[in-house]
Parts: structure tokens; sequence; C-alpha cells
């Protein structure tokens, strides 16, 4: 399973971006079968859950920090995800991940769940 996250860059205080999380693999490959989690980590901090999905139709679940602001949706015909930020603040600059795993009614949003990670995307919220 290879993941590639984009849709990063430079916004201002209170804008929004769209990252998207496009996964490819064997024949047949869906990725409705897995769980998917956006993560983020800053410089000199730990990596952390923001938003994560299960395949199993159960709704997202947030980190504190981005519920309100924050949402995740699948694309089931571009095998894709998202992740929606609105009213961005300074304090979500990092650079964010999209990861995988192959539990689909997995509801965690924590590294250790997940098996696949893509490559990073810088966001950074600066005026």
């Amino acid at each position: 399973v290879q993941l590639q996250a984009f849709g990063g860059g430079l916004v201002q205080p209170g804008g929004s971006l769209r990252l998207s999380c496009a996964a490819s693999g064997f024949t047949g490959f869906s990725l409705d079968l897995y769980a998917v989690g956006w993560f983020r980590q800053a410089p000199g901090k730990e990596r952390e859950g923001v938003g994560c999905v299960s395949g199993s139709g159960a709704p997202p679940i947030y980190a504190d920090s981005a519920k309100g602001r924050f949402t995740v949706s699948r694309d089931s015909a571009r095998n894709t995800v998202y992740l929606q930020m609105n009213s961005l603040k300074s304090e979500d600059t990092a650079v964010y991940y999209c990861a995988a795993a192959y539990r689909p009614r997995l509801r965690a949003c924590q590294n250790f769940a997940y098996d696949y990670w893509g490559q990073g995307t810088q966001v950074t919220v600066s005026s």
C-alpha cells in the first residue's frame, strides 16, 4: 500500500486548506477496507493524531485541538481521504502525514495503530 499526502502550503491565520491522501496498491485495492488517520508533527514535538476514520462507516474521531475545525472524509471512487482544515491557527503549523491500517473497524488515532505511512506535507500558518 502506497500513500501520498499532498495539498499543504502557506496559509494565513483563519484560512483553510484541504489535504489529500491518495492510496494505491495491488489489483482490486480498496482504501475502504482500511482505517485512515491524519497525523502531524511540529518542530520539537511528538507526532500526534489529528483525525482518524475507520473503514466501517463510523464517524471520524478527532483530537480536541481539531474538533469543530477539521473534517476527515473519504472518496471511495478515488481511494482518497481528505482533511479539510478551517479556521487555521499558527499552532497548526506542522508536517502532516496520512497513515493507514488494514483494520476497517479501527477507531483509534495513535501512531502505533497504523502500518502504512505516506510522506509528509508541510502546512505553515503565518501572516
